[in-house]
């Protein structure tokens, strides 16, 4: 019912710049805080950054100063423009919501597929 899909991944060098996109579509009746995770091979899924839906942001240590979270609610999409890229910042970028559907009640966390981000010269 409902997909989220990302967009924008890549192989950049170090000190360059990329900018994530994630699209929520399907059966959509309220989306609620968005976020995205990564996780590098080895390591543990952690959370990069996050947006409630009052436009309050989060961000892991790691990355302030470097990334900024956005969404636009009128498309259902969610962003993130990373810059000052580091080799420590490959990973898979996944993107998080949770999301009221049309025929639903609770809040459901929806996850997409992921795409690849890697930092290397």
């Amino acid at each position: 019912q409902v997909q989220l899909v990302e967009s924008g991944g890549g192989l950049v060098q170090p000190g360059g710049s990329l900018r994530l996109s994630c699209a929520a579509s399907g059966s959509i009746a309220s989306v609620y805080v968005m976020a995205w995770y990564r996780q590098a091979p080895g390591k543990e899924r952690e959370l990069v950054a996050s947006i409630g839906n009052s436009g309050t942001t989060t961000y892991a240590d790691s990355v302030k100063g470097r990334f900024t979270i956005s969404r636009d609610d009128a498309k259902n999409t969610l962003n993130l423009q990373m810059n000052s890229l580091k080799p420590e910042d490959t990973a898979v970028y996944y993107c998080r919501a949770r999301i009221i559907t049309r025929t639903g009640i609770y809040e459901t966390v929806y996850w997409g597929q992921g795409t690849q981000v890697t930092v290397s010269s």
